[in-house]
């Protein structure tokens, strides 16, 4: 056999969009490997001139999109597929080189009208059978860079719906979630370059969006600000590439600290991609938009005359020639922040338009981007010929933020695309070819036949209600309603109390050893059943997900939560920590009431106080009524202060009241993929001294005599349960109801 046939053999092997030589596929069948006959050609090339003086037009900007898209596409296609794709640098692969291509290729696929862009990147998933490379060792399941095509993955299931599509992708992902997660803190990083913060962060955020299950996020938050800690300079606010730039041996010039443009552009893009899927009222997304803001600040001053940056972001002199590939980076962040409100379009604007104006000159004759500093790890020379699929899918993510500058600001998160019809689906998706051996008119007509057998004779889960990938919580055989409290050493020592309207818990002393962070805020529940059902619900690992019956995804945090208390001195919020001794004093019939103890904790070096606290949810009501007794070290009255935890959204940050005649503080959270909760605090007005907030809470002030107790309630509603389905409807309530502030032994 001649080595063209052995080659398309091999293709024929492979998959479906194996590659064969350039030579070969003028001559061989376009379907035989799977590479289109049109995706060899780009379109002619377009004006590339553009002003930074003017926002250019939309249907400039997506010509040379489209230009350049398609001619990394032909040049990839022109190219043999490795089998094994670790150190490809410019084929078809599932490495990072080739998804950070695949990522700005998927975003231009839904602006562009050329359907060609999503053929190709679904032939790819489907050649890679959606999977991802790193099996030969647990370490390498956890590689960054190998998540990275998780993006492609998780565009073509956002548009197709197709559960197979995500099914590889949510195994890793899980299988890396209990290590993101760690209690323990380990001297080896996971990402512990700032490469991989470009890589996995924003898949993990987006699988949380596709999914609705937060734990992705999560577990994505804990690792992010690991490698943070470790990596980011807050006085140059820029990123080390990794923590070897720390030493006198991985300076720059003059001994100055080494900032790697390329390295810097990977976190300020991924900061951006994981906005995009992050809940706006996700506890530490602020964290998120400040890293970004320092970040862009600091670029935009370090942007060189000719519109890129060097290199070395801290040494241009040593690094003078063109590098496009940070570059892309940076011009694709500062636009998008532009449009997604977080930048201010005066002052970054003329910056991003500078930037992409400079790309532009640096477009090769072949289409691709030339000036793009080769794989590696920190800076060195770049050529004007070298290119690299990362930099083309830098410089179409810079494009597309371009682009839409002509437009609206964009809220944060953004929405998935939309599902594509029927027609669109078989368009963007290649088809197998039929086997060889399907010859003649009788054997294709045979062929026909069985391929509609398959399709009437196999089992089709569409045809049914495909059962749900959430299991569901089994109902109870007694659907009585009840108020119940429950100690549950099994979960950590929390307190849990519901009735047939509400369900909350507080953290106890198991918990104050684990988490550090918990405290003595109060958790709110949500709920959708007469019945108790907490028990049951934490009987799955994840009980944040909903089972039908309701979920726990209230984020308590570090603050005061729904209700949480503690002193108000010298403007700041002094509070205990865990719960140290409970009783239970009533559940199972109409009245849930148990106490607990809080030791001493101190205000500031003035004065320690302590706390014994009863709490009561009758049957029928959404308010729990508390009673408090505060005891101190001295006499001196204490100004109490009660809280309602923030939320942060794209629409504000939800609606807070604030009523001193009425005793309440009322806080109507931002909406999320669960829904929006109410809380309302109730005090007596005699006691309200005002109201105030610190970084995390709302807060009402009381003043209190140490040693003497007082009451107030804590009240809340999901507008996904079964009562209030509106803030208004919520309100309303709140002000038809009577408080008694009398204490009750």
């Amino acid at each position: 056999m001649n080595m063209r046939a052995i080659m398309l053999s091999s293709a024929l092997s492979l998959a479906m969009i194996g590659a064969i030589p350039a030579y070969a596929q003028t001559s061989a069948p376009a379907q035989v490997a799977g590479i289109e006959t049109r995706w060899l050609t780009p379109p002619a090339r377009p004006d590339l001139e553009f002003s930074p003086a003017s926002v250019p037009s939309r249907q400039s900007v997506l010509s040379a999109l489209d230009y350049v898209a398609a001619s990394q596409i032909a040049d990839m296609s022109r190219r043999p597929i490795q089998l094994s794709t670790g150190s490809n640098l410019s084929e078809i692969s599932s490495n990072w080189v080739a998804a950070t291509f695949y990522v700005g290729a998927a975003r231009l696929a839904r602006e562009s009208d050329n359907t060609d862009i999503l053929r190709f990147l679904t032939a790819t998933a489907e050649h890679y059978n959606y999977a991802f490379r790193g099996a030969r060792a647990e370490r390498l399941l956890l590689n960054a860079d190998d998540v990275a095509i998780g993006d492609l993955y998780q565009e073509i299931y956002a548009r197709r719906g197709q559960q197979g599509v995500i099914m590889p992708l949510q195994q890793r992902l899980d299988y890396m979630v209990p290590h993101l997660n760690r209690a323990q803190e380990t001297e080896s990083l996971i990402w512990w370059w700032c490469d991989a913060l470009y890589m996995a962060p924003p898949v993990l955020a987006r699988q949380t969006a596709l999914t609705g299950d937060m734990k992705y996020l999560k577990a994505m938050d804990k690792e992010w600000r690991r490698t943070a800690a470790r990596l980011w300079v807050e006085d140059d606010r820029l990123f080390l590439r990794d923590e070897r730039f720390k030493d006198e041996h991985h300076k720059g010039a003059g001994g100055q600290p080494i900032y790697w443009s390329r390295g810097n552009g990977w976190v300020m893009g991924g900061l951006a991609r994981t906005l995009e899927s992050m809940p706006a009222d996700f506890e530490g997304r602020e964290f998120y938009v400040t890293t970004f803001t320092k970040m862009a600040a600091r670029i935009k001053d370090l942007q060189r005359p000719d519109g890129l940056w060097a290199t070395d972001l801290n040494d241009p002199k040593s690094f003078p020639e063109a590098e496009t590939s940070g570059s892309a980076f940076f011009v694709y962040a500062l636009a998008w922040g532009i449009n997604h409100g977080l930048l201010d379009r005066a002052t970054y604007q003329p910056s991003a338009l500078k930037g992409w104006a400079a790309l532009n000159r640096h477009v090769l004759a072949n289409g691709l981007i030339g000036a793009a500093q080769k794989t590696g790890d920190r800076p060195v020379p770049t050529k004007a010929e070298d290119v690299g699929p990362y930099a083309t899918g830098a410089y179409l993510l810079a494009g597309i933020e371009v682009m839409n500058l002509n437009g609206a600001t964009q809220a944060l998160p953004e929405a998935e695309p939309a599902r594509d019809d029927e027609a669109t689906i078989f368009a963007t998706t290649p088809q197998p070819i039929a086997p060889v051996t399907v010859i003649g008119d009788e054997e294709k007509k045979r062929r026909a036949a069985e391929m509609r057998a398959t399709r009437a004779l196999a089992y089709d889960p569409a045809t049914l209600k495909r059962p749900a990938n959430v299991e569901k919580l089994t109902p109870p055989a007694d659907h009585t309603p009840r108020a119940v409290a429950r100690f549950a050493p099994d979960r950590f020592d929390d307190l849990l109390w519901e009735n047939d309207k509400v369900a909350h818990r507080i953290y106890g002393p198991a918990l104050e050893a684990r988490e550090a962070p918990s405290g003595s805020g109060i958790d709110v529940w949500a709920k959708r059943v007469r019945y108790p059902y907490m028990d049951r619900q934490l009987k799955f690992p994840n009980y944040h997900v909903d089972r039908g019956e309701g979920l726990d995804y209230y984020d308590v945090g570090r603050g005061r939560g729904a209700g949480g208390l503690g002193i108000w001195y010298d403007n700041k919020l002094w509070t205990s920590r865990n719960f140290s001794t409970y009783e239970i004093l009533k559940t199972g019939g109409d009245e849930a009431k148990f106490k607990v103890d809080y030791r001493p904790w101190p205000v500031d070096v003035t004065r320690k106080v302590w706390e014994t606290r009863t709490f009561s949810l009758p049957l029928g009501s959404n308010f729990t009524r508390m009673t408090s007794t505060i005891s101190s070290d001295t006499k001196d009255p204490l100004i109490v202060a009660i809280g309602i935890i923030k939320r942060k959204g794209d629409a504000g940050n939800g609606i807070v009241t604030k009523d001193a005649k009425s005793g309440t503080l009322s806080f109507w959270e931002p909406a999320s993929v669960n829904g929006s909760i109410g809380i309302t605090i109730a005090a007596d007005p005699a006691m309200v001294t005002g109201f105030t907030e610190d970084a995390e809470n709302y807060l009402i002030l009381l003043k209190v005599t140490p040693g003497k107790p007082f009451t107030y309630y804590m009240g809340s509603a999901w507008d996904g349960g079964l009562d209030f389905k509106s803030r208004e409807a919520w309100d309303a309530f709140v002000k038809s109801q009577t408080f008694s502030f009398a204490p009750v032994k």
